[in-house]
């Protein structure tokens, strides 16, 4: 019976979590399909090249968020109300410092930043207006995540769900309003982006109204041992997020000097459907992420690695199930975004879909293992996978299989990345439950 009630609030927060994260990741995939069909191959490809800066705001923004909800949430099993409130004032001290940041980025070096990511011509004006929009509303999708992740942490997975998929929503909405009817091209692209998370904001803001939030702000100066942990925590998951943005700016520049614009436009399409399958594994792990957390705190290690097992499992069955999909449908999944009939840009997608996600099982327990680690608050293992993953092996392989195949390696060096990472990861995860016995783990719970 215990383990039955313990699947089934797995499956609740997990597919709540999974819904929320696929309606985020769609901010993007919104502006990818309705830039498409709106501005054609050039407004593609500045949009890709644009990209990255949405990684690096969404990754401190979840940096924050699941690192001080993860202490939030260690703090709340163990009835200590006011210390879980002041590691919630202490994200909010640190969000505003990463928001400051970012608009003053956005605001003075959005055209340097345009051009050393290689936009030139009309798609640097475009590109230029993307970043500098994005960047400036860099406070509502900061506040956003941090909100999403304490109100699931507190145990209301069903209104975080409720708030990224308002935003989600309201952004295809407005999309199609802003680009189409008012014609207001890339800037109306990127405003309904940056409308969509003060609409979740909102949402979430309901909770407070109704008095039902476990967390509030309190009085007092920043404690820097919170910060120093809101940090440490989450950083794994800003490193995830960082990662895809190198790696966009990298593959991109691959790729452009490989198959020019049109080779951007091709990756633009396999990178926005990559964003949304891994939200789905981002989803899993945060569902995740509480209930581990609840058990660390408890002291229940035979709970967490029931929950490990459970995610994993989850994460190996939908990545098969989306291999399949694409690897029998790739080119009419490329199509969609091939509003101008591009031969060679259909081509070039449909084989890098192909080819791409081959790496999607074992991106899958990678991302679901980094958040295990950092929710039994032990980072170094967490680190260590998503550096792996984001930028150690990736890189290096990117380069070195571009020199040797051109595109085809491009491609490969994902899964090459995902699949060492991957066995990386079994051998942490061996180590990690070889050092602790439950004994240790029970100690350690009562100690803290």
């Amino acid at each position: 019976m215990k383990d039955k009630k313990l699947f089934a609030s797995f499956a609740k927060y997990a597919s709540l979590s999974v819904l929320g994260m696929v309606g985020m990741s769609c901010y993007i995939l919104a502006d990818t399909f309705f830039v498409s069909k709106g501005l054609g191959t050039e407004g593609l490809a500045a949009l890709n090249l644009a990209i990255p800066a949405y990684n690096v705001i969404h990754g401190a923004g979840l940096m924050l968020g699941i690192g001080g909800a993860t202490k939030f949430s260690v703090y709340k099993s163990r009835g200590e109300e006011e210390k879980a409130n002041r590691v919630f004032t202490d994200t909010l001290y640190l969000s505003a410092a990463f928001s400051v940041l970012f608009v003053l980025v956005g605001a003075f070096l959005s055209g340097q930043i345009s051009s050393l990511l290689g936009a030139e011509g009309n798609v640097f004006s475009m590109t230029n207006t993307y970043l500098r929009v994005l960047l400036l509303f860099s406070p509502a999708f900061i506040l956003n995540d941090v909100l999403i992740c304490f109100t699931r942490n507190d145990g209301d997975p069903p209104l975080a769900m409720l708030a990224t998929l308002a935003g989600s929503l309201s952004n295809i909405l407005l999309d199609y309003v802003f680009i189409f009817p008012c014609k207001m091209g890339m800037f109306g692209a990127v405003f309904a982006t940056g409308l969509a998370p003060v609409i979740g904001i909102l949402v979430s803001a309901t909770r407070f109204l109704r008095r039902k939030n476990g967390f509030k702000p309190v009085k007092g100066k920043p404690n820097a041992q919170n910060l120093r942990t809101d940090l440490v925590l989450g950083f794994p998951s800003f490193v995830e997020q960082l990662s895809s943005a190198v790696v966009i700016i990298a593959f991109n520049a691959i790729i452009l000097d490989l198959l020019g614009n049109t080779g951007v436009a091709a990756y633009g399409v396999v990178a926005n459907i990559s964003l949304v399958v891994l939200s789905v594994f981002t989803g899993i792990a945060q569902g995740t992420q509480p209930l581990v957390s609840r058990a660390h705190g408890e002291g229940d290690e035979k709970k967490s690695r029931s929950l490990l097992s459970y995610a994993l499992i989850a994460s190996v069955i939908f990545a098969a199930a989306v291999y399949a999909v694409l690897f029998a449908f790739a080119r009419p999944v490329a199509e969609i975004f091939n509003s101008e009939n591009d031969p060679e840009l259909g081509a070039v997608a449909a084989r890098g879909l192909r080819l791409y996600f081959i790496a999607a099982p074992f991106a899958g327990a990678n991302i679901v293992l980094c958040s295990f680690f950092a929710a039994m608050e032990k980072p170094m293992p967490s680190h260590i996978l998503s550096l792996m993953r984001g930028l150690a092996v990736i890189l290096p392989a990117a380069f070195l299989f571009a020199s040797l195949w051109g595109i085809t390696g491009v491609w490969l060096s994902f899964p090459a990345a995902e699949i060492l990472t991957a066995a990386a990861g079994a051998v942490l995860l061996f180590l990690f439950r070889n050092k602790r016995k439950p004994a240790d783990f029970s100690a350690e719970a009562k100690n803290e």
